[in-house]
């Protein structure tokens, strides 16, 4: 992975950068992504392994991580119904990314805390 910034962005790289802060922008997402990771597929366990965020706030980002094709909602027939949350294939393929922004958010602190 480079470690440069772009000297030449195109509007079209613009697009692609915004394209995907759209898709992964948000105080949720990135977490919801994680907690799933972990094995929280349940709604339930999704919500307490974050903490403060709302149910309605759960239930919006799951929906749009579902448009987005980065996470599948499995509905069982079963009494009660059971609903659990997976990541997809496509998930995966930006695993490098979210590994990144982990060292780089160590770093940031590190960095900030000085």
């Amino acid at each position: 992975m480079p470690r440069t910034l772009p000297k030449h962005a195109t509007a079209e790289d613009m697009k692609y950068v915004q394209d995907t802060l759209y898709v992964i922008s948000g105080k949720w997402k990135m977490l919801i992504i994680l907690a799933i990771c972990a094995g929280n597929n349940r709604f339930k366990d999704i919500q307490r392994a974050i903490p403060r965020i709302t149910t309605r706030m759960l239930s919006k980002e799951l929906k749009e991580l579902e448009q987005n094709k980065l996470v599948t909602r499995r509905v069982y027939d079963e009494s009660p119904v059971l609903i659990e949350y997976s990541t997809t294939a496509y998930c995966k393929s930006f695993g490098a990314i979210i590994h990144e922004m982990i060292r780089w958010g160590k770093e940031h602190r590190k960095i900030v805390k000085k």
